[in-house]
C-alpha cells in the first residue's frame, strides 16, 4: 500500500492508522488476524475522491500491544473502545461510509448503531453480523474453533501461530505471494502474548452462549438494529464463502435497504477479489 501510517495515542497506547485524501470519509476495518494490509489493493483506489481511514486494531498490525497476560481489552468491547476513541480524535465528522470485514464488521456495526445519524452507508462482507450457532458451521470449523476455547487453544495460537499460518495464509483461492505472507506474519513473530489478539477474537465469537455474555448481547443488538435500519447497505457475498453462508446468508438478505453482489473467495476475499470489490464499492457509493 503506497501510503503512510501515522500514530495516534489512545489510552496510553499508540494506534497505527492510514488517513489520507479528503471528502466523505470511508473507514475500512479489518478483523482477525489481519491488519490494514488487508485493504492494500482496495482503499488506495478511493483517496482521490474520499478521505480514507484504515486503522490497525489495537495489538494488531503496527498498533501497540497491550500489557499483561490475557488482557481483557482484546475482547470485542475493548477493541471498540480503542477504535471509538481513535475515530473521535480523527474528527471524521458525518457522511461516513464503513467498509468492514470479519470482526471489523461487528465493530463497524456497533459504531453505526450508536451514531446512525453520522452514517451514509455500510458495506460488509464475511463478518460477525448476526449471532451464530455451532450446528450451522461446517464440521471442520466447529472442531477447530471448539479447540480454541480450550487450553489446547493456547498452544495452537500462542505457540504455533495457528490462526495466521493455517487459517489466514492458506485461505485464498489464489496462493499468496511470499511478500504478502511475510507482512501478515510480521506482527506475530514472537511467541506468546504478542499473538493474544488472534486467540481472544475466536473465543469471543457468539456461538450458542459459549462466549462472554456481553459479546452476544452486542451482536444481537447490532443485528436487530441493522435489520430494520434505513442506512444503505451493500452485502458483498463470498462464493463459496465461509462465515456468512447458509442460513446466516439468508437472514442477512432480509435486512432493510440492502443490495447484494457476489465475488469469489472463501473468507479473506480481499486477497482473491480486490478488483471486483473496488468496482462494486465505487458503484455503490457513487449512486448514493
Amino acid at each position: 500500500m503506497e501510503i503512510q501510517k501515522k500514530y495516534i495515542e489512545i489510552a496510553g497506547k499508540k494506534m497505527a492508522v492510514i488517513d489520507e485524501g479528503s471528502g466523505e470519509p470511508i473507514v475500512f476495518l479489518h478483523g482477525n488476524p489481519t491488519s490494514s494490509y488487508l485493504w492494500r489493493n482496495i482503499a488506495p483506489n478511493f483517496k482521490e475522491t474520499n478521505r480514507i481511514i484504515v486503522p490497525d486494531l489495537i495489538g494488531m498490525g503496527d498498533s501497540e500491544k497491550l500489557d499483561g497476560i490475557d488482557n481483557p481489552n482484546y475482547n470485542l468491547m475493548g477493541h471498540y473502545n480503542f477504535l471509538d476513541q481513535l475515530l473521535d480524535k480523527l474528527e471524521i465528522g458525518n457522511n461516513i461510509h464503513f467498509v468492514i470485514h470479519d470482526w471489523g464488521c461487528a465493530l463497524g456495526l456497533i459504531y453505526a448503531r450508536l451514531n446512525s445519524e453520522k452514517i451514509k452507508s455500510i458495506t460488509f462482507m464475511e463478518g460477525i453480523a448476526i449471532p451464530l450457532t455451532w450446528e450451522k458451521w461446517p464440521e471442520v470449523a466447529r472442531k477447530i474453533f471448539s479447540l480454541f476455547r480450550t487450553d489446547a487453544g493456547n498452544e495452537l495460537v500462542l505457540e504455533k501461530n495457528f490462526f495466521v499460518e493455517r487459517l489466514l495464509l492458506t485461505d485464498p483461492i489464489t496462493p499468496m505471494s511470499e511478500e504478502d505472507k511475510k507482512e501478515y506474519l510480521r506482527p506475530y513473530l514472537e511467541e506468546g502474548e504478542s499473538r493474544r489478539p488472534t486467540l481472544t477474537w475466536p473465543r469471543n465469537i457468539p456461538l450458542d452462549g459459549n462466549e462472554p455474555e456481553e459479546t452476544l448481547d452486542v451482536v444481537k443488538a447490532n443485528s436487530e438494529f441493522h435489520a430494520s435500519s434505513s442506512i444503505p447497505k451493500l452485502f458483498i457475498n463470498a462464493d463459496p464463502g465461509l462465515l456468512l453462508v447458509g442460513e446466516q446468508r439468508e437472514e442477512i438478505r432480509t435486512w432493510k435497504n440492502l443490495e447484494e453482489v457476489t465475488v469469489k473467495g472463501n473468507h479473506f476475499i480481499q486477497e482473491d477479489s480486490s478488483e471486483e470489490i473496488t468496482k462494486y464499492l465505487k458503484s455503490f457509493i457513487s449512486n448514493l
